[in-house]
């Protein structure tokens, strides 16, 4: 006969449902165990959000002794909207200095003699010469332009001779323009004597005349460019760069070099342009800047530093700096010395316009000005950074007490009873005592006055375990006028307010700060260790219900074949008497 699997269908006893409910009561011990296990998880994320705060708390009790944060120092113009800008380092002497500035430090600048390129043409004969190709600082445009309220009408193609004749066509003969090679410039002439020419107009397209340098202002009847107008071409090798006087003094391969404050720089005339060669001496360590001035065709070179410095260039006759105009035809402008008083004291001198101790002798100050005035800058103790460490320590102190004081407390409302996850934690609570004895407690082997909290105006506030700056005039003064004696209360090695904060949240934490070493994370293996015990005695009692699951069901099932052949026997017998009384 084939096995019997379906509950009661011989005996009609449901005995799979009533093995079911035998097996629930026989787990209520990992119902029980499962609980436990819970509330150790919570008792272990409770310990990390405490461990948390500790961190931070360890953090702020570290900031109170960081170097500097007592004698630091603040500097500020009393000046409204000033631009000068100051600094301080720790024990600058606190006071007001008024700085009277007589004169600012300036660079020393060489310029080369202008008009280095060659003119826009050799000869006064420019009807060769086209707008497009005339060699000027900035490429001429093409448009219109106005001279004496009459419209100049100019293409690229035209050439300088036939503006000549358009400016004279547009002014019926009263305005003629000529180009002198000598000088490099071009002249409009008013043929009326005494006739002023006006040049320009709001709606000019071209910008000839800017180009030509020509503008209005002497209102006479002659206007001249009022430079030179040829100019040096700045990319190409400079061979072939439109100098007016060529480079000789190199060798067979084009290579030479010239100095700059004593410092070398080579070139090549084939293949180094002047943007290239400005590029280098700026680039290299003679300490100056070297610009092309376009409008006037020159080379400028300039300190990069401030002062009465020198500025020296050097090479031998036909090099670079003759054919730039830095050497004979150069001028030289030197730079000038800062010069300021003190609080009136003697005129002292500076290179640069930022004024140091160097030059002024108050340690660590330093003043930089950029006007010529007087203005008196106030140093003053970084009581800010001070406050503002201190009301941190105290935040961080009164979020781990408040923790603790959640975590631990036990309510009761309506005759229930309800305690906080880590209310039966003794040791907790003993740390949050032992926290508050701490803050209160004096500093000893101090020589001032402040020698606890209590000193410098904070308290415990009445009936809490909360610090508050219960006297904040008390605390600002101590911090104005007695820094020392507070860096004295807070960081004095091992003995000091914050070494014993410090030492005390490293027991219960653990120096690496993770909360897996010290007090906190004893308890958190403890609890670890405790659920991994629970699971072991899970499993076991999970094994044994197993077992116990498959002998019941096993005997459930003996009870219901068993069942199945008394029936089966009755229903033959049943069967065979049945047949005997028909007989």
């Amino acid at each position: 006969m084939a096995s019997i699997q379906l509950s009661g269908l011989v005996s009609g006893f449901d005995w799979k449902s009533f093995m079911e409910q035998i097996m629930e009561l026989n787990r209520a011990p990992i119902t029980r165990l499962q609980a436990e296990k819970s509330t150790n998880n919570s008792k272990v994320s409770a310990l990390d959000n405490l461990g948390t705060r500790l961190n931070e708390l360890q953090t702020a009790s570290r900031a109170l002794k960081v170097d500097g944060l007592f004698t630091g120092r603040t500097a500020a113009s009393t000046t409204t909207g000033s631009t000068w800008s100051t600094s301080t380092t720790s024990g600058t002497a606190t006071g007001a200095y008024t700085f009277n500035v007589t004169q600012l430090a300036t660079t020393t600048k060489r310029s080369g003699s202008g008009d280095i390129g060659l003119g826009i043409s050799p000869t006064n004969d420019v009807s060769g010469v086209t707008l497009a190709s005339m060699s000027t600082a900035t490429a001429v445009t093409a448009g219109n332009f106005t001279v004496n309220g009459a419209q100049v009408s100019v293409a690229l193609t035209d050439s300088l001779q036939d503006v000549f004749d358009k400016i004279s066509t547009a002014t019926s003969g009263a305005v003629t323009a000529s180009y002198d090679s000598t000088t490099d410039k071009i002249t409009l002439n008013s043929t009326t004597p005494g006739t002023p020419i006006t040049l320009g107009a709001a709606n000019d397209t071209s910008n000839f005349l800017s180009v030509a340098r020509l503008t209005n202002g002497n209102n006479t009847g002659v206007i001249e460019s009022g430079t030179g107008l040829g100019a040096t071409k700045q990319s190409t090798p400079l061979a072939s760069a439109r100098l007016r006087n060529s480079i000789t003094a190199v060798d067979g391969s084009g290579n030479v070099s010239f100095t700059v404050n004593g410092v070398s720089i080579a070139y090549n005339v084939n293949t180094d342009s002047l943007s290239t060669i400005l590029g280098r001496i700026s680039g290299s360590s003679a300490g100056v800047n070297a610009t092309y001035d376009a409008a006037a065709d020159r080379v400028v070179l300039t300190n990069k530093t401030t002062g009465d410095l020198g500025l020296s260039v050097s090479e031998a006759a036909g090099g670079f700096l003759d054919a730039v105009g830095l050497s004979s035809g150069s001028t030289l402008e030197r730079g000038d010395d800062a010069q300021y008083t003190v609080n009136g004291g003697p005129t002292l001198t500076s290179t640069s316009n930022t004024f140091t101790a160097a030059s002024h002798g108050i340690t660590g100050l330093s003043v930089t000005a950029n006007t010529e005035t007087s203005q008196t800058i106030t140093v003053d103790s970084n009581t800010t950074g001070m406050r503002t460490a201190i009301d941190d320590f105290i935040k961080k102190f009164n979020s781990v007490q408040q923790y603790i004081d959640d975590a631990t407390k036990i309510t009761s409302a309506n005759g229930k009873v309800t305690a906080a996850i880590l209310a039966n934690n003794r040791e907790i609570q003993s740390w949050q005592s032992t926290m508050r004895s701490t803050a209160f407690a004096e500093v000893s082997g101090l020589t001032g006055t402040i020698t606890r909290l209590e000193s410098l105006g904070i308290d415990f506030t009445p009936g809490t375990s909360q610090l508050a700056v219960r006297n904040p005039t008390k605390l600002d003064a101590a911090l104005r006028d007695k820094p020392s004696e507070v860096e004295a209360f807070f960081k004095t090695a091992s003995t000091g307010f914050a070494a014993k904060f410090e030492a005390f949240n490293t027991s219960i934490i653990g120096s690496s700060g993770t909360g897996t070493g010290g007090m906190l994370g004893s308890q958190k293996e403890t609890l670890t260790k405790g659920n991994t015990s629970i699971d072991t005695q899970i499993a076991n009692i999970e094994r044994q219900l197993a077992s116990e699951k498959a002998r019941l069901e096993a005997s459930f099932l003996a009870m219901e074949q068993a069942q199945a052949t008394i029936k089966n026997m009755q229903s033959q017998l049943t069967s065979a008497f049945s047949n005997t009384g028909s007989s």
